[in-house]
């Protein structure tokens, strides 16, 4: 089972509502400093906050990142990232006091009693394909059965959300989903590209390349020349993972692997591991999990190939551009309970796999057949085409822009 689920999240926030009040009458009387700014990442340091973090003016700004254990300050002291803790105290005046708020999940990854009032910059963390927020269901699902109470979570959620002042979207296409699931004008919604990703536009493709491959035997051991996958499902709101293989599709699995030679990395999802283990040792098959590498984006140039199900790597990886493989065993129940953006065949295309043996023999003729790899790019770089109006590894530098005319209109 997963980790965390919206109903369960839904009740701790239930839980905390006399700190949210409290919190909301603080920020009312405590003033906000003009040049100060605060950072946090659910996932670490790291994803667009550590890019737009990059792009800010030390000079300029009095910068500190939020952390939430000691093995995050460690990260950020590496990166000369000065630091406070998130809980407590400390981060509660650090957020109270900040001009701008920058997050990548949402309140928690800072104070999140603190925010109100503040120039909240939510960069999120993907390209929504799932339905998010206010256009899914399961947000609001509540960890009460009273009467009406969903309703009420909804509202608040709603009301929660029109603290955003700026989050950033990849193309106007994305931009309607954002704007619709955040509850948003078009105003705090500008197309300037993710900062996440300027990372897959930075150098040429075979330094990008370099890189990855270093990052992914530094996380998993060598990989040599050989073909690498990285299979990575999405989240299922806490519940099993439909994607984890039987005995006979392990064993098919590590067929196709030993006869292209290749290694598949598998990335559950951090809030939903599944029991990715092969009945018998083999080398073939490694752990990728957010405890060996944090943030996955820098590292898809170093791939081969992706397989996944619903997830927004398969917009990030058009940018390398990766071929994917689609495996989707959950369709139908997860279009009913979750749904899309437009249709899910539109992205994957017609020929989803429902299981492992029809996933592992796309992925065989993925990686022996020209034709087929060279069809996939192709599909990849169409999508890229649909979602990303930016490619120049400058998104980062129009949210900071973008930032600076909101916040402070412009003037330093």
């Amino acid at each position: 089972m997963g980790s965390f689920s919206f109903r369960s999240g839904n009740a701790a926030q239930v839980l905390r509502l006399p700190l949210h009040l409290a919190g909301a009458l603080a920020t009312r009387l405590i003033p906000r400093s003009r040049d100060r700014w605060v950072f946090g990442c659910a996932t670490g340091i790291g994803e667009g906050a550590l890019a737009l973090w990059q792009q800010t003016d030390a000079a300029r700004e009095r910068r500190v990142w939020l952390v939430a254990s000691d093995d995050e300050a460690a990260a950020a002291a590496r990166l000369g990232i000065p630091t406070a803790p998130k809980a407590g105290l400390p981060g509660f005046w650090l957020t109270a006091r900040a001009r701008v708020v920058v997050v990548t999940h949402g309140a928690g990854d800072v104070n999140r009693y603190a925010t109100g009032g503040a120039f909240l910059v939510q960069l999120w963390h993907g390209i929504p394909l799932k339905r998010l927020g206010l256009d899914s269901p399961a947000t609001t699902r509540s960890p009460l059965p009273i009467p009406g109470f969903e309703r009420l979570l909804r509202l608040a959620y709603a009301r929660t959300q029109q603290r955003i002042r700026l989050i950033p979207a990849a193309s106007h296409l994305v931009r309607g989903r954002l704007e619709s699931s955040f509850g948003l004008d078009d105003t705090r919604v500008p197309v300037t590209g993710e900062p996440r990703v300027d990372v897959l536009s930075a150098g040429t493709p075979a330094e990008r390349r370099k890189r990855a491959r270093a990052g992914i035997d530094a996380a998993v051991g060598p990989v040599g020349d050989r073909a690498v996958i990285l299979y990575a499902p999405t989240w299922r709101d806490g519940a099993d993972d439909p994607g984890v293989p039987n005995a006979d599709e392990w064993a098919r699995i590590v067929d196709v692997l030993e006869r292209t030679d290749a290694v598949l990395l598998i990335r559950s999802h951090p809030l939903g591991a599944g029991e990715y283990a092969p009945p018998v040792a083999a080398e073939r098959v490694r752990l990728i999990g957010s405890d060996l590498v944090a943030e996955i984006t820098p590292l898809l140039p170093g791939f081969d190939a992706l397989v996944t199900d619903y997830s927004s790597l398969a917009f990030d990886s058009a940018l390398v551009p990766l071929p994917v493989v689609y495996l989707a065993p959950d369709e139908d129940d997860y279009a009913a309970s979750r749904g899309f953006y437009g249709r899910y065949r539109d992205v994957a295309g017609d020929d989803v796999a429902g299981d492992w043996t029809a996933t592992a023999d796309q992925l065989r003729r993925l990686l022996t057949e020209p034709a087929e790899r060279s069809r996939r790019i192709e599909r990849a770089v169409a999508l890229s085409s649909r979602v990303h109006a930016y490619r120049d590894g400058r998104n980062a530098e129009r949210v900071y822009r973008a930032i600076l005319a909101g916040a402070t209109g412009g003037r330093p």
